[in-house]
């Protein structure tokens, strides 16, 4: 015990592996901010294809989201990307973060656009055909009447995509990148097991702090907007 106690002492008194820790923590929250945003666009932008009306001039691209969303949840994470790594972007100084954001934006899109489309679909249709006997444009509708709903239905099931990308973020060190996982491998490596524990302990708390804020804020949005259904 007095040993596992020592290393915690020695892990936060040592500028080098505190440094590790930050650099590595803070390239996780890099390549997890730009890939949410990244799965946020083009989610949206797939889902609103995908809910889109049926006509000539959307059947491609439904065709191409239906395609695009079926690979990317019916495969592994890790596959896509090592495909990414070594085969689409297999490029002699090409920014190896770069890849790994693109990697995990193009994988949370397709997530995000299933839980869009959910939140749309979820709103009743004759408010539409409502909308559309009162004269209003479909643009009006789902601007209006539509979205607002959706994105209250969507709320948590987004904060949970957020904390999936976060937590999978992990794997970018198995193509040689310098997360935070990474760097707890590091500070372990050729030491004894509470020398191991230690460090990989400190990491999960890095973790566990980021969820636990993005779980709070998303738990203050949803009675915010609960407040506002009832002002309503």
């Amino acid at each position: 015990m007095d040993n596992f106690f020592n290393k915690i002492v020695e892990l936060f008194t040592t500028p080098e592996y505190i440094d590790s820790l930050l650099h590595g923590f803070l390239l996780t929250m890099q390549i997890a901010f730009f890939a949410i945003i990244i799965g946020l666009i083009l989610g949206t932008i797939i889902a609103l294809i995908d809910t889109a009306p049926k006509s000539k001039w959307m059947i491609l691209p439904k065709f191409i989201c239906k395609i695009y969303t079926t690979i990317i949840r019916g495969t592994p994470m890790a596959l896509q990307l090592f495909i990414m790594f070594f085969v689409i972007f297999a490029i002699r100084g090409f920014p190896q973060i770069i890849i790994a954001i693109l990697a995990f934006g193009f994988n949370s899109a397709a997530y995000v656009a299933e839980v869009i489309r959910s939140g749309i679909q979820s709103v009743d249709s004759g408010q539409t055909e409502a909308g559309l006997a009162l004269g209003l444009s479909r643009s009006t509708i789902f601007r209006k009447i539509v979205a607002p709903q959706a994105i209250k239905n969507i709320i948590p099931a987004l904060g949970n995509e957020i904390i999936t990308v976060i937590k999978e973020t992990a794997i970018v060190s198995m193509v040689g990148l310098y997360d935070l996982n990474m760097a707890a491998k590091d500070i372990g490596s050729g030491q004894n097991m509470a020398s191991y524990i230690v460090p990989m302990f400190t990491a999960a708390l890095f973790y566990l702090a980021v969820v636990y804020l993005i779980t709070f804020i998303i738990k203050r949005v949803e009675k915010q907007l609960r407040k506002s259904d009832r002002r309503g």
